[in-house]
């Protein structure tokens, strides 16, 4: 399931629950003993407007729309009664693992819990219970529709015949660079080091004499993701922290703070809030020790030392493992993938490649994560799709229409194993209006 989907679901469907526009409720459709709610239908439906930007005042548009999304709920009920028939089960520590994901989603995107809370309009605690069920439901379909969808392939007699059909529909693709990267990060002076160290303990100092943490964290933290919140990152289980934050923050008491820890993000201070089980709720203080002219050509000039020792792929693979401070990508020789210089992430990467020569490492190219010695392994050309530049795009665009259209004629077959009922079409006028 994709997580930022998911969540996008819950917060319209939430949201809209709570607009001075109610629906009336009662029973949309029934699919042997499972029901589809109204209120529900109208959910789903105003998040289909939402995402499609289809105005719904139009009695025509809003009645074609309905009967789109009250069919695909019921063909999600009858894939739940053929999940059950086929015995398809998902373990209840992997339903409350996912609904423990979109909860620490949702209070991250809401900001905190409280606003969480005002976004669902009922508590988490209300709303982990009530969605729990849904949440099971999502899992059994997706993972039945996996094992329904597993075997199906294509040959290169279907590519072909697929491209010949429709290339003149296909899409035009982007220019890609399979690229590797060597990262050297712009490291701070031990003094800078002292200094931000000295300046964490004295906030220490001050909030045991009874300052606001709250207060320092939204005057000094430097994480973008929690200073607004006061340095809280609500409720986090074991395993999601960086190591060395996570080991002081689940083994120091509730209500001590920490003394400054060092991160490969800089220097916290860390107050445990509350524990429970495997969970913590945390608050910290980010501070970044200060980077100097004389810390960048230091950087500068390892990275160009490094380039120079570098003649072949296997010597980048090597240097890469031994002086890369990229993590992620120190056990894969720095592979970043296929990427689209056009718009990938780090864009002083992507700007760079049109000067790169095929198999040969670049000078250091400098962006906010330090200095990058590139490696190009590969290129595939953009434009109007063919078979030989793009085939494994083609080859994917074919296997998605084959299992779209084999899914299609599978759940017209499933429809008329069961008995279905959907109610009379619902209108505009079944909305109204309430005072808040």
């Amino acid at each position: 399931m994709n997580p930022n989907k998911l969540f996008l679901i819950i917060v319209l469907s939430f949201s809209f629950a709570q607009k001075n526009i109610q629906y009336i409720d009662g029973v949309a459709a029934i699919v042997e003993d499972r029901i589809i709610l109204k209120s529900d239908l109208a959910q789903m439906v105003n998040m289909a407007a939402i995402q499609r930007q289809i105005d719904l005042s139009n009695p025509a548009v809003f009645l074609r729309v309905q009967e789109s999304v009250i069919q695909s709920m019921v063909d999600q009920k009858i894939l739940l009664e053929m999940a059950e028939i086929d015995s398809i089960v998902v373990e209840e520590k992997d339903v409350n693992k996912a609904l423990d994901q979109q909860v620490e989603m949702l209070i991250q995107q809401a900001g905190n819990r409280e606003k969480a809370e005002d976004v669902l309009g009922q508590s988490i605690k209300s709303f982990r219970r009530e969605f729990w069920f849904d949440m099971k439901d999502r899992m059994i379909t997706e993972q039945y529709q996996q094992q329904l969808l597993g075997s199906i392939a294509v040959t290169r007699f279907d590519v072909k015949d697929f491209y010949n059909t429709h290339k003149d529909s296909l899409p035009r693709l982007p220019m890609r660079v399979k690229i590797r990267h060597l990262l050297v990060s712009v490291l701070p002076g031990d003094d800078a080091k002292k200094e931000t160290v000295s300046f964490l303990l004295n906030l220490k100092k001050e909030l045991a004499a009874g300052a606001s943490f709250s207060d320092f964290a939204k005057a000094h933290s430097l994480d973008p993701g929690s200073k607004n919140n006061g340095g809280e990152l609500g409720w986090v289980s074991r395993g999601s922290l960086v190591q060395g934050f996570e080991t002081v923050a689940f083994t120091q008491g509730v209500g001590v703070v920490s003394d400054p820890i060092e991160t490969e993000f800089g220097y916290h201070i860390i107050e445990t809030l509350e524990k429970l089980g495997g969970k913590i709720r945390v608050r910290h203080i980010l501070m970044s020790p200060e980077i100097t002219p004389a810390d960048q050509e230091l950087a500068f000039g390892l990275a160009n030392a490094y380039a120079d020792s570098i003649a072949n792929i296997e010597t980048f693979k090597e240097m890469v493992k031994k002086y890369s401070t990229d993590k992620t990508t120190i056990d894969i020789g720095g592979d970043l993938g296929w990427i689209e210089p056009s718009n990938y992430s780090v864009p002083e990467i992507g700007q760079a490649i049109k000067y790169i020569e095929m198999d040969s490492c670049s000078p250091p190219i400098n962006s906010s994560l330090g200095f990058h010695l590139l490696w190009v392994d590969g290129i595939k050309k953009g434009g109007r799709a063919n078979l030989t530049d793009h085939w494994s795009d083609i080859e994917s665009i074919a296997l998605n229409k084959k299992k779209m259209d084999w899914y299609q004629n599978w759940i017209i077959d499933a429809r008329g194993k069961f008995h279905t009922q959907i109610m009379k079409s619902v209108n505009p006028q079944s909305y109204t209006q309430s005072v808040d």
